[in-house]
């Protein structure tokens, strides 16, 4: 009997490009299933689109309002029976870390084999958890996963940002984080990036001037020069210096970019923050929605030997942050209206009841409905944290 624990080694031992077909050989001979599918999130995270050998075999869903959109979005097994067939397809969420890849839908026969449908339904998520940390390491060599992911061409710009991203979502028992870019096909400089310590996250959003190589290229100068200087154990203030010092060194001051750069201590919710020029940070509590002011310092990389001072404020357990680049605020209807704080602050009310995961796609698809079908003049980024606190132990 192929277990978890065979499954693993199993995926372990194949090829990179191969993860998946081992995986799909193995539930066909362990469970007699017709078929076994896996669909991968697109950058734009609005459709599943199945891994294959190019052009794509088979056609892409939506993430939402389809079955294995179900299991995406709600992240649980979500099971479709055919009783004409005497079948039923299992759709199950493929996700590492809270970070949501997509979705692995296995079509099974009715009534066969011993096992009870909790036997098999356990089973085939573990394969499908297994896959997840799989396809993260298989990643590193192999494009055969991104390539699924793609429902158009990306910019050579668009593919720079996204190879700097961290993922789209993350949790923790302290937390949970989603994040989203938009237009996915064409980012000019918005980026973002965390990083997690035994009693710490660090957190930063970014929003980079220009357009284009040149944005991307000034964002992957700023978050590898911040990256840099995090794992040498610099301080939040030291992080920002050597990465103001990395940019002015390059451009002289004629390039610079606006960032938030935060440091979440886990066990207290203390968070200390420095406001670079930076994207916008609110706060949902208790149902309130609320700015969090902050004492605005240069842009990184704007002058020479800038020295940051950081400022603190606490986070409480059911908090919810957003942070918002300007090219949310500043999108424009096709009449020339411009997406105000009053809608902003709707949205993120109406969007109270998501997990933190879902909020930037469904906050980002309200501004579409506000900008209409005219193209972004602008990065548009949303990021979503979700404060659990820690729990005491003893």
């Amino acid at each position: 009997m192929d277990r978890p624990s065979a499954v693993e080694r199993a995926l372990r031992e194949a090829a990179p490009h191969e993860i998946f077909d081992v995986l799909r050989s193995l539930i066909e001979r362990r469970h007699h299933a017709r078929s076994v599918e896996l669909l991968m999130a697109d950058y734009a995270m609005t459709r599943l689109q199945p891994v294959g050998v190019l052009p794509h075999t088979g056609s892409p869903v939506s993430a939402y309002e389809s079955a294995p959109g179900r299991a995406f979005g709600a992240q649980e097994p979500h099971c479709v029976r055919d009783s004409s067939a005497s079948t039923v397809t299992v759709h199950l969420p493929v996700s590492v870390r809270g970070d949501r890849l997509g979705v692995l839908s296995v079509t099974l026969p009715v009534g066969e084999g011993g096992e009870t449908e909790a036997q098999v339904l356990e089973d085939l998520q573990e394969c499908a958890d297994a896959l997840a940390h799989e396809v993260v390491v298989a990643e590193r060599d192999t494009d055969v996963f991104l390539q699924a992911r793609r429902a158009e061409r990306l910019t050579l710009a668009a593919e720079m940002q996204w190879q700097l991203l961290p993922g789209r979502s993350c949790a923790r028992p302290e937390y949970s984080i989603g994040a989203q870019l938009e237009p996915a096909y064409a980012i000019f400089g918005d980026s973002f990036d965390w990083s997690s310590y035994p009693d710490d996250l660090y957190l930063t959003v970014s929003n980079g001037m220009g357009e284009g190589i040149d944005a991307a290229l000034l964002t992957n100068l700023a978050v590898n020069s911040l990256r840099n200087a995090r794992r040498a154990g610099l301080d939040l203030a030291g992080q920002a210096y050597l990465a103001d010092q990395a940019i002015h060194g390059q451009h002289r001051g004629e390039r610079y970019l606006s960032t938030l750069l935060l440091r979440f201590h886990l066990p207290t919710g203390d968070v200390e923050i420095i406001d670079a020029g930076s994207p916008r940070l609110w706060r949902l509590r208790r149902g309130a929605v609320e700015a969090i002011d902050l004492e605005p310092q240069m842009p990184l990389g704007m002058f020479e030997d800038t020295a940051y001072v950081p400022q603190h404020f606490e986070v409480e357990p059911g908090d919810r942050l957003l942070f918002i680049s300007d090219g949310v605020y500043d999108a424009l209807s096709p009449g020339g209206e411009r997406y105000s704080v009053h809608a902003l602050a709707r949205s993120i009310t109406g969007t109270s009841l998501l997990p933190a995961s879902q909020v930037p796609r469904a906050m980002l698809r309200e501004l579409l409905g506000h900008r209409g079908s005219s193209p972004a003049a602008d990065d548009c980024l949303v990021m979503c944290l979700d404060w659990h606190g820690r729990r005491a132990t003893g």
